[in-house]
């Protein structure tokens, strides 16, 4: 008689959450679709949902362990498809902000032409507004807005073929770090991005230390220092447009 394949969180390295451990940050991404179902990861049956929202992630999202310990605050223990896709038009940027999470996230930015594998996240309603409080999109002064990005502008190919209307994306209030010519820089991971920001960016030091344990540290115990250290972008001029915020207000 087979074994059956374990297919718990843990047993696939899907179980951590960069919400407990900031470095770690976006998280490990599953390699293939899957039906996020407590603590496993289990084969889906569909790669589409018509009743439920679709969402793109491109952060800690992605990350089953991260979307487990969202749901597990709220008390909400339904099951949440994740359906990687083909898309075409978005990138993967620098949220110009520090998170109280610890860490300094991903935010979706404008790439016409350029292809990467993301997850499409089929959200039903207390799903949805778990992942839009958990983003701020509620609060007047949150860091994201949900934007609706369209086809064609955004292209979104399934493993079947088949190609979304559109999907939701999570778009950063604050914009996001641009690579020093004006164009938004790409997120090299949580270590080297710190690592760069502390050496390089004035009077980071002072607010945050000197590595990246102690910028994990200090955000995390402290709401108004992230406050401090998302001005200090605006400040240094490090901060430019994502390209998405045209979307913004955009319903499907």
């Amino acid at each position: 008689m087979p074994v059956e394949e374990d297919r718990s969180l843990r047993a696939l390295g899907l179980d951590e959450a960069p919400r407990t451990h900031p470095l770690l940050y976006p998280g490990a991404w599953p390699r293939e679709s899957g039906l996020l179902d407590g603590h496993r990861l289990l084969p889906l049956d569909r790669l589409v949902y018509e009743d439920r929202v679709p969402v793109l992630a491109v952060g800690s999202n992605a990350c089953p362990g991260q979307l487990r310990h969202k749901m597990a605050e709220s008390g909400i223990i339904t099951a949440l498809p994740m359906v990687r896709a083909r898309v075409t038009g978005v990138g993967i940027g620098v949220s110009a902000h520090v998170s109280r999470m610890g860490y300094v996230s991903h935010s979706p930015v404008a790439a016409p032409g350029a292809v990467r594998e993301l997850f499409v996240l089929w959200l039903d309603a207390r799903q949805v507004a778990v992942i839009d409080a958990s983003e701020g999109v509620p609060r007047p002064d949150g860091n994201f807005r949900r934007a609706w990005l369209p086809a064609p502008d955004v292209r979104i190919e399934l493993a079947d073929g088949s190609v979304l209307p559109g999907a939701y994306a999570y778009v950063n209030r604050h914009g996001v770090l641009h690579d020093g010519a004006g164009a938004p820089r790409g997120h090299p991971g949580q270590r080297p991005l710190l690592t760069d920001l502390l050496a390089n960016v004035p009077g980071m030091r002072e607010l945050f230390g000197a590595s990246p344990e102690e910028f994990c540290a200090r955000a995390r115990a402290d709401r108004g220092l992230c406050a401090r250290g998302t001005r200090l972008f605006a400040e240094e001029k490090m901060v430019t447009v994502c390209g998405l915020e045209r979307y913004v207000g955009s319903q499907q």
